[in-house]
């Protein structure tokens, strides 16, 4: 069993929130705490093959992942390694627009686009996982679009087993005692389930139980973002699921995702994604 996370495991992040270009990759390393939340238009798959977990900031909670666990979660949503005891670990990122192409069964792509994590327990590993992420590997940096194929057909059969290992599992959820990380995550879970209100700096704060002023600078220092840019990433996931998996018009996209206007809509979608809300729902097949 792995020794518990402690305060001194925790990153002190000294960066700000990434916005990471999105292409099929697959590699393995040892993980480096991540020093600011990042967000890509991929599937992300983790796999911790040797070593403790690990500790995600996801989707407004703290989310680990076990040895010889396997993780898949839409990585749109800001997301953050905090922690880790890992010391061998196989990621694969797999592009919006293929994983879409996959066509999954509707209750997987429905968890998953809402931002809930698909995580395999260790209890339920798979002793073929580490030679077969190694494969896809070596696959996927290939010059070679027959093995890019039968990998992409080999990961999706996967991720679906995943799916129906873990039909009904809740989300791994950490119970850490970190003040300023649970602070953080208190902040973060309002986030996630009020940013399509209209919602303020004084509410967030109330969360946790501090100041709006203290709120700020805690958030700021753990996640390295304002809250304000971090409620607009979570609208802005929002607003591309809702493209992707609905036909509703830009003005009803903008409402429900939390956005004050169809102008601002636009302008912050164009410039966040570097095309129109249109043009990246035409470029998903909808």
């Amino acid at each position: 069993m792995s020794a518990p996370f402690r305060s001194e495991n925790f990153l002190d992040p000294q960066g700000a929130l990434v916005d990471e270009p999105s292409y099929l990759r697959g590699w393995s390393g040892r993980p480096t705490l991540m020093a600011a939340a990042h967000r890509h238009d991929d599937l992300e798959i983790n796999f911790v093959a040797g070593g403790g977990p690990m500790l995600y900031l996801y989707g407004g909670e703290l989310i680990e992942v076990a040895v010889g666990g396997l993780a898949v979660f839409w990585a749109a949503i800001p997301h953050q390694l905090v922690a880790s005891q890992a010391t061998r670990v196989h990621w694969l990122h797999v592009p919006f627009d293929q994983f879409l192409a996959w066509g999954l069964p509707q209750p997987l792509l429905a968890r998953v686009l809402s931002g809930v994590p698909v995580i395999s327990p260790a209890a339920r590993a798979d002793a073929s996982d580490p030679a077969k992420f190694t494969q896809w590997a070596a696959d996927l940096a290939a010059s070679d679009d027959e093995l890019h194929r039968i990998a992409m057909l080999e990961i999706q059969a996967r991720v679906r087993r995943l799916a129906l290992a873990t039909v009904g599992d809740p989300a791994h959820r950490h119970a850490g005692d970190d003040p300023a990380l649970r602070q953080a995550v208190s902040m973060a879970r309002y986030i996630a389930h009020h940013f399509r209100e209209p919602i303020t700096v004084a509410d967030v704060a109330a969360a946790a139980n501090v100041h709006p002023t203290y709120a700020m600078t805690r958030f700021r220092k753990v996640v390295r973002t304002t809250i304000g840019d971090y409620v607009k990433l979570y609208r802005l996931a929002e607003a591309r699921r809702l493209l992707v998996s609905t036909d509703l018009p830009a003005s009803q996209v903008a409402a429900a995702a939390g956005f004050g206007s169809v102008s601002r809509f636009y302008r912050v979608f164009t410039d966040a994604c570097g095309t129109t809300p249109a043009r990246f729902r035409h470029g998903r097949g909808l």
